[in-house]
């Protein structure tokens, strides 16, 4: 692997202005703010790798190395032993450039003007106004723009046919002038704002966003890829699904693993809520080759939640037109319940989000096995500790600190109800089948990180 020995970037628009103070915490004693920074600078710098395992590249890069230091009109960032592949003829690509100085602007805005001004715990609406805070400062949230943001979500593992598929999906969107938000890695995140991007360009659309939002523990897994000019880091997953769900005006999801089923989990969550409906329409869409894969998730999500989960999402297959259509749809209807009621376009303030989902999930061990997995709960109860057991074993796919956890103790366990964890363990096979689990893997290879109890 080839390695640049040693760079100096400046930065371009995207950094506010930081103190002496601020640059003097993220690199004192080298401490865990810049451990933070590194990590994340150094996925930002692997973006288009084939590697989505966060310990095996930061094994490759041990000794990269990042330093921000003070100028007289601001900062500059020196480089040593970042990956090549960040660079053309000598110079870091500029969208790169961009990303790595996106990064340390949300870094630092969130430890010095969040984190370190906060109660412990947080109140819900202290929470959902962090929220918009981190969004408003990386001026993802605007006003007086009619609402088009469309929140895709899927599996950065997935067939070159799906691929294809989200692309043209994207294209669809980006006819209709509407704008893409993902979580800014490849694969069903990529391909609709590849598409969108075509879309715009034939509608001679020249603002058009593709905003990516991140957030540590996954970025070195999904490195914001090349389309996205819009990224934002959230502190932690929880924060980053609520940023989704308060920016989006419609979620289509693509097929995916068990990161996207954490996706989808967490909205029905929220939807199942009796102040919530219909207030985010939710799409699945994919080509006639994924009709048994959203046949085995309606299946799961029905035996653990019940018939009336089919009342919160319609299912397209194929017709990537038929769902630039319904999304276009669904925006307007949108559109005109939040003008109705007042409502702000930029983001949903009145979409009540149970505080259970806004407390971050560590996915120990024992975490882990304490879950309540029974049909008993109230669906929406349920869907939520069904959305922690999915994120634990998204960390135990492919974040560090999940990995780790497996590493030393073994697979997690989840215990539960016989029929909700065999039709869990129907669909988490049918993703290792199919691929899903983890981007490279072969299904021989591939050891579960769980076991069901």
């Amino acid at each position: 692997m080839e390695k640049i020995p040693s760079a100096v970037i400046n930065p371009l628009k995207s950094l506010n202005l930081l103190s002496r103070a601020e640059i003097e915490g993220l690199t004192g004693s080298r401490g865990e703010l810049y451990k933070l920074f590194r990590s994340c600078a150094l996925a930002i710098l692997n973006t288009d790798s084939a590697k989505d395992d966060a310990a095996e590249i930061y094994a490759d890069y041990s000794d990269f190395d990042i330093r921000v230091v003070p100028q007289p009109r601001g900062l500059r960032l020196e480089l040593a032993n970042a990956p090549a592949q960040a660079f053309v003829d000598g110079r870091m690509i500029r969208g790169i450039q961009e990303h790595l100085f996106s990064a340390l602007r949300d870094i630092v805005y969130t430890d010095f003007k969040i984190l370190a001004t906060q109660e412990s715990p947080p109140l819900p609406a202290d929470t959902t106004n962090m929220v918009f805070r981190i969004l408003r400062n990386a001026r993802i949230v605007q006003p007086d723009i009619h609402p088009k943001l469309v929140v895709c979500w899927g599996g950065h593992s997935i067939p070159r046919e799906e691929y294809d598929y989200a692309k043209e999906v994207g294209y669809e969107l980006g006819l209709r002038g509407l704008d893409i938000v993902t979580g800014c890695g490849i694969g069903a995140m990529k391909g609709p704002m590849k598409g969108a991007a075509v879309g715009h360009a034939k509608q001679q659309i020249k603002d058009g966003r593709y905003i990516g939002i991140s957030e540590p523990g996954i970025i070195a897994s999904e490195s914001p890829n090349a389309i996205v000019n819009e990224l934002v880091i959230m502190p932690d997953i929880e924060k980053r699904l609520e940023a989704f769900v308060r920016l989006a005006h419609t979620i289509i999801v693509f097929p995916g693993g068990v990161g996207t089923v954490e996706e989808v989990l967490y909205l029905l969550s929220i939807l199942m809520h009796e102040d919530n409906r219909g207030a985010v329409p939710l799409v699945f869409a994919g080509p006639e080759t994924c009709r048994g894969y959203f046949e085995q998730l309606d299946g799961f999500l029905v035996d653990c939640l019940g018939e009336g989960v089919r009342d919160y999402y319609q299912l397209i297959i194929g017709d990537a037109a038929g769902v630039g259509r319904a999304v276009k749809e669904s925006i307007a209807e949108v559109h005109n319940r939040r003008r109705e009621s007042g409502q702000a376009y930029y983001y949903n303030w009145d979409l009540v989000i149970d505080p259970s989902l806004q407390v971050p999930f560590v996915p120990t061990h024992q975490n882990m096995a304490g879950l309540n997995l029974s049909s008993g709960l109230p669906p929406a109860e349920l869907s939520s500790q069904l959305r922690r057991a999915f994120s634990g074993l998204v960390a135990g796919n492919v974040k560090a600190f999940g990995i780790e956890q497996v590493r030393r103790h073994g697979p997690y366990r989840l215990h539960g109800e016989p029929g909700l964890l065999r039709s869990m363990d129907s669909l988490l096979r049918m993703m290792v089948r199919e691929q899903r689990m983890k981007l490279g893997e072969c299904e021989s290879d591939y050891r579960p990180c769980y076991q069901l109890a």
